[in-house]
C-alpha cells in the first residue's frame, strides 16, 4: 500500500460502491502510509476485512457514547524528550547566501544572435544557495557563538541564522577549518536564548542512545529530531584528502543536518553531525550510517578558531604524490625503486620549509614518519597533525634505493 496514487484509489471507490466503507478505510491507510514512508501489512488488511462486517452494528453504540480522554493516562514523553528540550533552543538553521549572477550586454545585435559582448557579473542581490544547521554553544562579550560545518558556509557571500523562534538574523564567520570541516559563526548576543553544553565524547559506548537535532532539507524542517544509537564511538574514515576519526550513528542524518547536534541522554552535545554514507564504493545502497565530529575535537578547534580565526597545523613543506597513484610505466622515469610498493613521492620542496631545512630532496620517497609506515597523504597528515608546530619528527625516505632517516622540525602552515 506504500506510495499509492489517490486518483487510482478514487477510481476503485467509484467502481465498488457496495464496498464503500471498506475501500475508504483502505484508501486512507494507503495515503497515510505513503506520506510517512511506511506501509500497511496484509494482516492489517485482513483485520479491516473481518471488522467491516460488524461496523454497521457497532456504529449505533459507538455514536451513542461520547469519547473522552482519560485524566489518568500516563505521560507519553520519550526518554530523550528532556534531552531534546535542553538543546532545541540552541540548534539553529544556517543559511549560505550568494550574490546572484547577472548578465549584461552592450551589443544590440547580440539580442538577435549576432556578436556577443555580454558579460556575466555578480549583482548586489543575495540568494539562498544552501542551508545547514548549527549549534549555539557560548555567549560571551556581547556575542553568541555558533559551531557548524565548514562546508555549510563555504563559498558564501553572506551568512544568516534562523533561530528556533523563526527569526532570521545576520551572522559573521569568525573562522573556519576545512581539514576538520568545522566553522564558527557569531551573532548578536541579544538573540541567544539558550546555549548547548558539550559532553565528553571519550566516554561514548556502542549501543548508547542518542538524538540528532537539525534542519534536514533546510529551515522548513528546522528543529527536527531523530533518534538512534552510537554504532561506533570511534571510526576512522578516509575523505578525498584526509582521514578523520568520527562517531558513527544510525540516527537519521540527511542533507541540511550538517552542523547540527548529536546529543546524549543528558542533553549534552557529544558530536557535530557532518556526513552520511548513502552508497558504498560498489554502488550498494546504505542506510543508517551517519557520522559526527567528536565533541572533544570540536571544543579544541572552535576555541582556536575564536582565538586566531584559523587553525595552524604542522607541515613538511612538500608537494607529494602517493605511489599507489603512479602508473608503473612512469615509475622508472621518476627514478622510483622498483621494489617500493607504498610510500609518498616528493615532487616539490618549498624553499625555506621544514623539509628543505632538514635536507630532504625531490624524488625522495617518504616511507615512514615517527617509524610509522605512510602509504598516502591521509596517513601522512594523521601523523603530522598529532604533533604541534615546533616538534621534531623522524622522517624515513628511500633515496636511490637505500633508506635514510632525517630529523625534521615542523613549521606551521
Amino acid at each position: 500500500m506504500e506510495n499509492q496514487d489517490p486518483n487510482r484509489q478514487n477510481q476503485r471507490l467509484n467502481k465498488n460502491k457496495n464496498g464503500k466503507g471498506l475501500m475508504m478505510k483502505t484508501a486512507i491507510v494507503g495515503v497515510v502510509a505513503g506520506l510517512i514512508g511506511g506501509g500497511i501489512s496484509y494482516a492489517a488488511l485482513d483485520q479491516l476485512n473481518n471488522s467491516s462486517m460488524n461496523n454497521n452494528a457497532a456504529q449505533t453504540s459507538i455514536s451513542s457514547n461520547s469519547s473522552k480522554v482519560s485524566k489518568t493516562s500516563a505521560k507519553t514523553s520519550g526518554s530523550m524528550t528532556a534531552a531534546y528540550n535542553r538543546v532545541k533552543g540552541a540548534v539553529v538553521s544556517v543559511i549560505n547566501l550568494k550574490r546572484q549572477q547577472s548578465s549584461s550586454s552592450t551589443d544590440f545585435y547580440s539580442i538577435f544572435g549576432g556578436s556577443d559582448s555580454s558579460k556575466s557579473s555578480k549583482s548586489n542581490k543575495l540568494e539562498t544557495y544552501s542551508e545547514g544547521s548549527g549549534v549555539v554553544y557560548m555567549k560571551s562579550n556581547g556575542k553568541g557563538y555558533i559551531v557548524t560545518n565548514n562546508h555549510v558556509v563555504s563559498g558564501s557571500d553572506a551568512v544568516q541564522v534562523m533561530l528556533e523562534n523563526g527569526k532570521t538574523v545576520n551572522a559573521k564567520i569568525v573562522g573556519k577549518d576545512s581539514a576538520t570541516d568545522l566553522a564558527v559563526l557569531s551573532i548578536d548576543a541579544k538573540y541567544v536564548t539558550q546555549t548547548a553544553e558539550f559532553g565528553d565524547s571519550k566516554t561514548l559506548q556502542a549501543g548508547q542512545s542518542v538524538i540528532a537535532v537539525g534542519s534536514p532539507l533546510g529551515s522548513e524542517y528546522a528543529s527536527t529530531v531523530t533518534q538512534g544509537i552510537i554504532s561506533a564511538p570511534s571510526r576512522t574514515i578516509t575523505t578525498s584528502s584526509n582521514q578523520q576519526t568520527v562517531i558513527q550513528t544510525d540516527a537519521a542524518i540527511n542533507p541540511g543536518n550538517s552542523g547540527g547536534a548529536l546529543v546524549n541522554s543528558a542533553g549534552q552535545v557529544i558530536g557535530i553531525n557532518s556526513m552520511k554514507l548513502s552508497q558504498s564504493t560498489d554502488g550498494t545502497s546504505v542506510e543508517g550510517m551517519g557520522f559526527a565530529i567528536p565533541s572533544n575535537e570540536v571544543v579544541t578547534i572552535v576555541n582556536e578558531l575564536v582565538k586566531k580565526g584559523k587553525i595552524t597545523r604542522p607541515q613538511l613543506g612538500v608537494r607529494v604524490i602517493a605511489l599507489d597513484g603512479v602508473p608503473e610505466a612512469y615509475r622508472s622515469r621518476m627514478n622510483i625503486d622498483s621494489k617500493l610498493k607504498n610510500g609518498i613521492y616528493i615532487a616539490q620542496i618549498e624553499s625555506g620549509g621544514s623539509a628543505a631545512k632538514a635536507g630532504l630532496r625531490t624524488k625522495d620517497v617518504i616511507v615512514k614518519v615517527d617509524n610509522k609506515p605512510v602509504s598516502d597523504v591521509a596517513s601522512l597528515h594523521k601523523i603530522l597533525y598529532s604533533h604541534k608546530v615546533g616538534d621534531t619528527v623522524d622522517v624515513t625516505v628511500n633515496r636511490n634505493g637505500s633508506e635514510k632517516t632525517v630529523k625534521v622540525k615542523l613549521q606551521g602552515n
